[in-house]
């Protein structure tokens, strides 16, 4: 018998709130889907939301999502201005498919995106699956997540910070083929020359082990 992350009493609420929370974070506030999924977990609201915090997953609009992850990550508020919708965006759905694959899996929001379940790949998958039973994303995601796509520590660092592979490459000295071969595990960075790894870490403005 699967156990999911939380009663399903609350689901479509969840469903709902976290569509809302990437539509209004990308469309109004003009973060990029990535950016606004690293926020959603680095501000700890993923943690709580995942784990089926009442307050969080039915108790919150998706705008009110918005404006806690941006308090506690950079200390402001910001200024709430509803915008009528007469239709779901890519984005929404984006966010109301996760919330439901999330609680599916029983599993983190940061586990599911280091798995390769990242917002291009979700949004990639929106023109032939937003109207067909969640079922068949099920189907197209598990295949992701089983088969060993996890991402690379040092994709997320970069894809974070904005960097392609190619400015990785150049501000570090380290050589794009290699860059390239570290985030796809065909070589293990941490057999790397100690020299290149403190480059990469530099480059990415963090410490060595948080790519590791």
């Amino acid at each position: 018998m699967m156990v999911h992350s939380y009663s399903d009493l609350y689901l479509d609420d969840a469903m709902d709130n976290l569509g809302n929370y990437f539509d209004y974070m990308i469309n109004e506030l003009d973060y990029s889907p990535t950016d606004a999924y690293t926020l959603f977990l680095k501000s700890g609201v993923a943690e709580e939301f995942g784990s089926g915090n009442p307050k969080y997953i039915a108790g919150m609009s998706g705008v009110d999502l918005a404006v806690d992850v941006l308090h506690r990550i950079k200390n402001e508020y910001v200024e709430i201005e509803i915008v009528p919708k007469f239709s779901r965006s890519k984005e929404y759905w984006m966010g109301w498919i996760y919330a439901y694959y999330q609680w599916f899996k029983a599993d983190s929001f940061k586990n599911v995106y280091n798995r390769g379940i990242t917002p291009e790949f979700v949004l990639n998958q929106y023109e032939t699956l937003h109207e067909a039973d969640v079922s068949k994303f099920l189907e197209t995601a598990d295949y992701t997540y089983n088969n060993g796509n996890e991402t690379s520590k040092l994709q997320i660092i970069r894809k974070e910070r904005g960097f392609t592979q190619k400015q990785l490459a150049r501000i570090s000295g380290v050589s794009l083929r290699m860059v390239q071969l570290y985030e796809q595990k065909q070589q293990d960075i941490s057999k790397a020359e100690v020299k290149s790894v403190l480059s990469l870490a530099g480059a990415l403005n963090c410490e060595v082990d948080e790519i590791l």
